[in-house]
């Protein structure tokens, strides 16, 4: 088919711009044939370093769909000369003014090339047997032409997109950890500058919420980082001191099924089979203080059966007075027990007895107001030796435990 002018029609001036695009759609194709909706997928995704508009690329779409082959094929008619009344149908409507706008816009992207008649109409000359002959329109052969660059261009946006949604998910954990972090010391009354990181986290959520580059995104990291660097120094020191406590649990021996009977011996003697034992045999004497990280004065295997709901909560089999601590330092917090009540408790009656307790607050849950204010309590009663795990159990084993502790 033969190009019969290089001049636009009318008031349209020629210009370097436009006698560049008409050289570089001139150059041999690298790739000889493209399936357009293809290309005009990486296009969409490219379209910013082709400086096009979504507006732009919907004139675009309306044209590709006038070129009835499936692929962009060099040497074949590329040359589409719908009327601006039929473009503007097929471009959802768009009014005809707008219209001319965003096709100026493609030519001057380099992404099409006008091949205007003597009257400026649209049209296509065809010989005896059919064939094109000459056709005045919307020459789409540029973006043949520019294949490569825009499927790199799209692979590139592609990139640069992932690396940009990896990062901001990178920074809203962190923002997340240190909300979280910033709750847990505040609860448990820690020493911290909490309402200084509560005004910067508060700041960079609400900056979150806009649509951030790349390097906005990579100043929040930064300062989000150091944020939760000084709140994880915060709350260490509790962590620590829970996980210390637990750790010496694993030293405990456990009970046997044979125990000494004997007033001499240190142990005390239970008859499990008779469910009418004096909670005061299984009391240790008042004033021994509740520190200690010795196994409670009752069987674990009681413990367990007076209290069946902390299984429900277990996140492994509870076979030790380690595994029933391990459980019940997780099960606080869904009773809304504090960090620090919870290390109060740990600290004055020794994390088994704390474990106990807790358990048998879970038990009796629909009838404690306040799990936290609670255990506190029974803390100071157990660092004054007027607190016993024992006959809080044997409550809950006889059905009596309305009236424990």
């Amino acid at each position: 088919m033969e190009r019969l002018t290089v001049t636009p029609f009318g008031g349209r001036a020629v210009t370097a711009g436009l006698l560049a695009s008409q050289a570089e759609a001139a150059r041999p194709a690298a790739w000889q044939r493209f399936a357009k909706w293809e290309l005009f997928r990486a296009l969409c995704v490219a379209r910013g370093a082709f400086g096009v508009s979504d507006r732009d690329l919907t004139v675009l779409n309306a044209l590709l769909s006038f070129h009835k082959a499936d692929h962009l094929e060099d040497g074949e008619n590329l040359i589409v000369y719908p009327s601006n009344r039929m473009l503007a149908e097929r471009a959802h409507g768009m009014a005809e003014s707008t219209l001319r706008r965003h096709l100026a816009a493609l030519v001057g992207a380099g992404l099409l090339l006008r091949h205007d008649s003597p009257n400026g109409k649209r049209y296509v000359r065809r010989d005896g047997t059919g064939e094109v002959v000459t056709a005045f329109g919307f020459d789409l052969r540029p973006l043949l032409v520019r294949a490569p660059d825009i499927v790199d261009a799209a692979e590139q946006a592609r990139a640069e997109a992932e690396a940009l949604r990896t990062l901001r998910e990178r920074v809203v954990l962190i923002v997340r950890d240190a909300v979280k972090l910033l709750v847990y010391g505040r609860d448990a009354g820690l020493s911290g500058t909490w309402d200084a990181w509560d005004d910067a986290l508060r700041l960079m959520q609400r900056a979150l919420r806009r649509k951030l580059g790349f390097g906005d995104l990579q100043v929040i990291e930064d300062q989000a980082t150091e944020v939760l660097s000084a709140l994880k120094e915060a709350v260490v020191p509790v962590s620590e001191a829970v996980s210390d406590a637990v750790e010496k649990t694993q030293d405990i021996p456990q009970e046997t099924e044979e125990m000494s009977g004997k007033d001499s011996d240190s142990g005390r003697h239970l008859q499990t089979s008779n469910p009418e034992t004096s909670v005061s045999e299984l009391s240790p004497e008042k004033g021994r203080g509740g520190g200690s990280d010795s196994a409670p004065p009752i069987p674990l295997v009681l413990v367990l059966k007076a209290c069946p709901d902390v299984l429900d909560y277990a996140r492994r089999p509870i076979e030790t007075w380690g595994d029933l601590v391990d459980t019940a330092d997780f099960l606080r917090g869904m009773l809304g027990i504090s960090p620090s009540a919870w290390v109060e408790a740990v600290t004055h009656l020794g994390a088994c007895n704390a474990a106990v307790t807790v358990a048998c607050i879970l038990q009796r849950a629909d009838q404690i107001q306040s799990p936290g204010g609670y255990l506190r309590s029974l803390t100071m009663r157990g660092a004054e030796g007027a607190f016993s795990t024992g006959p809080m159990v044997m409550a809950l084993l006889n059905g009596n435990g309305r009236r424990a502790a």
